[in-house]
């Protein structure tokens, strides 16, 4: 089995990288000549994703504009937040209701994405389906991060996720079944609070990756990645 539809997280307002972001959205700063939103869709489309969704709210009329004058080649949709912005379970769980889909890709934009990660992600797609399980999360060990202040986020042992230790960092690509979020009601709230319930029942499940983890955390980070 594939997961042909992913959704991205584009919504929110990248105050860590203040002043670039007033006027220019994060996913569209550009990383060696390529904005980190189009790094991400190429991403996807190597694995084979047909339909991509990005949920917006700040600056959207710049990414609307970016991504009709790229014509990607995979059927990108926009999907608004709407009057208030959602954060990441509220935008998920938007951009999911009118989507007949019941597993989807949620990828968010500031990891720089590269193409050894998609046969990581291929594997971890495989590992999805064949234990049958309805959530997991792509996480590295937190000395692979590029950014060596970064906090970690999780244990993980067995492919069960736990907050034993802080080890690991989730690095931006998730897999989700609807079923583990449609019953929320769709206001403003993280995805954070859907994973630590599943911590509670062990069932929050991660896949490592084994690549360096380049992510834009910050504005410092943002200029030491330009002089790479």
């Amino acid at each position: 089995m594939k997961i042909e539809t992913a959704l991205i997280l584009c919504a929110g307002f990248g105050k860590r990288l203040n002043p670039l972001t007033l006027e220019t959205p994060k996913p569209l700063l550009k990383l060696n000549n390529s904005t980190m939103l189009e790094i991400c869709i190429n991403t996807l489309i190597k694995l084979g994703v047909k339909k991509i969704y990005l949920n917006t709210f700040f600056l959207k009329d710049k990414i609307s504009d970016y991504i009709e004058k790229k014509n990607f080649s995979a059927d990108i949709s926009i999907i608004e937040d709407g009057k208030n912005i959602l954060d990441t379970g509220g935008g998920i769980l938007n951009l999911i209701k009118d989507i007949p889909d019941k597993n989807f890709f949620v990828f968010n934009p500031d990891t720089l994405w590269n193409e050894s990660y998609v046969d990581e992600i291929e594997k971890m797609q495989n590992f999805y389906f064949s234990k049958k399980i309805n959530n997991l999360l792509l996480l590295v060990k937190k000395d692979l991060s590029f950014d060596k202040d970064i906090q970690g986020d999780f244990g993980l042992q067995n492919y069960l996720i736990n907050q034993n230790s802080k080890n690991y960092v989730y690095i931006g690509c998730q897999i989700i079944n609807r079923s583990v979020i449609e019953r929320e009601k769709l206001d403003k709230f993280s995805i954070n609070k859907i994973w630590y319930n599943l911590i509670e029942d062990n069932q929050l499940y991660g896949f490592e990756s084994k690549n360096k983890f380049y992510h834009v955390t910050n504005l410092k980070i943002f200029k030491k990645l330009q002089d790479l």
